[in-house]
């Protein structure tokens, strides 16, 4: 007779396994709390992946050159990937993916406030490779070791490929600054208007973030979102430098004393405002989530009903393998 443990070994053992590092498994028990931050915390990952490809996928059919086309197709199929990856991560958590789009288009569950921003030039599609995939990447380089192991293992991949994509939009910015006075113009006033957005990327101050603690104690999150954004602006003024454009925060200076950059304060009623929901392309970018889940529900129904026929024609096949294995000829043959 097999014993189940009581709820506080269950307990013990969780937090046991988390104080060691060690990866939780979705048949480790875990805390109802535990699973349900995962649930939002990937699925809105996996969100502000599929919503991501609308602000540069405006700009695939107008990229200046077959090759920029090439590029900016492969990676808006890439952000594809990755949500695909973590809707399945998620979905180890007992959470359907039909679900989880449910909540988003109904506005339960969020994604990252960056993509209420509109692209209003090419130089858009190089700054949020630089700039947006850079913020990703050192947010997510640390949840390559958080405490959920699919998680953590759909991260490997997706980083090695936002490290691309960040190189791609530097690359390209660095093209444009060696071009005409109105290609550096263009570069610069991309960055003016998405510096502060992406500061915002890494959600609030600590004081105010409502579910940091409690994720790092997990080990869900490894660094606070202070430390990140501190860590993205030290990465990031050099970049700025070398490429040739000043970032937008008169405040930006070397701090000898605590050997980082001190930088400004973003706007924290406007970042509020885009969660809201007030952002200026919120309602563009659920609007044209739902058109495309609408247009595309023939295609789900046509995926079903031939996996269920596939799966009709090989359970009649297995039984009539079955009734030829023991029917009247097979039994014949035994007796003889």
């Amino acid at each position: 007779m097999t014993t189940i443990p009581a709820e506080p070994d269950l307990q013990a053992a969780f937090d046991a396994t988390i104080d060691r590092h060690d990866r939780i498994e979705p048949r480790d028990w875990m805390p109802d709390a535990y699973r349900k931050t995962l649930v939002r915390q990937i699925a809105q990952h996996a969100h502000s992946e599929i919503i991501g490809m609308q602000p540069e996928g405006n700009w695939i059919g107008r990229a200046p050159s077959l090759r920029r086309k090439a590029i900016l197709l492969a990676k808006v199929q890439d952000e594809a990937g990755h949500g695909l990856y973590l809707y399945s991560a998620c979905e180890t958590l007992g959470v359907s993916r039909a679900e989880l789009t449910d909540l988003l288009l109904s506005g339960r569950q969020k994604y990252s406030s960056i993509f209420n921003y509109p692209t209003l030039s090419y130089a858009d599609v190089g700054t949020i490779g630089w700039l947006v995939d850079g913020a990703a990447i050192c947010n997510q380089v640390p949840l390559c070791r958080t405490s959920y192991g699919p998680y953590g293992r759909a991260m490997i991949r997706i980083c090695k490929e936002e490290s691309f994509h960040q190189r791609q939009g530097y690359e390209l910015l660095m093209t444009m600054m060696r071009g005409t006075d109105e290609q550096r113009a263009m570069v610069q006033e991309s960055v003016d208007r998405f510096w502060w957005p992406v500061l915002m990327m890494f959600g609030p101050p600590d004081a105010q973030s409502p579910n940091s603690a409690q994720s790092m104690a997990w080990g869900i999150k490894r660094n606070s979102n202070d430390e990140l954004r501190q860590k993205f602006v030290d990465m990031t003024v050099p970049q700025a430098e070398a490429l040739g454009v000043t970032l937008p925060d008169p405040g930006l200076r070397w701090n000898e004393e605590r050997g980082h950059y001190d930088f400004g304060e973003p706007d924290w009623q406007e970042f509020a405002a885009v969660i809201r929901g007030d952002g200026p392309c919120n309602a563009q970018r659920l609007a044209h989530r739902r058109a495309a889940h609408e247009e595309g529900a023939w295609v789900r129904e046509a995926a079903t009903a031939f996996a269920e026929r596939e799966a009709a024609a090989r359970e009649s096949a297995a039984r009539e393998q079955a009734e030829g294995a023991s029917g009247p000829a097979a039994r014949e043959g035994v007796a003889r």
